[in-house]
């Protein structure tokens, strides 16, 4: 799983078939410290109430086919979850 934050949304005139009402946003990767991760990506809602600014988790590959009903869709990122708060255990050195 990782970590992203929403950032808008897709709009699909056509979709395959298993992918009707499904909603479709961009996702931001983020690191651990919520900050940029390479470049924004397509993700499938799998929650259907992920929203633009929202913290959420996403997986990729072959999970990402089987977040969604019915399974194996063809998709590449699927949000599972909507994250709540970030807790970072303090590191070496007091940093976090």
């Amino acid at each position: 799983m990782q970590l992203g934050r929403v950032i808008g949304t897709v709009v699909a005139t056509e979709k395959a078939a298993g992918l009707e009402g499904v909603r479709f946003l961009i996702v931001q990767p983020l690191d651990k410290h919520q900050r940029p991760k390479g470049d924004p990506l397509v993700a499938a809602d799998a929650v259907h109430m992920a929203g633009p600014g929202e913290l959420v988790y996403f997986v990729s590959s072959r999970e990402a086919a089987e977040a969604l009903e019915p399974r194996f869709v063809p998709v590449d990122h699927a949000i599972c979850g909507i994250v709540d708060d970030v807790h970072l255990p303090v590191e070496r050195g007091g940093e976090r």
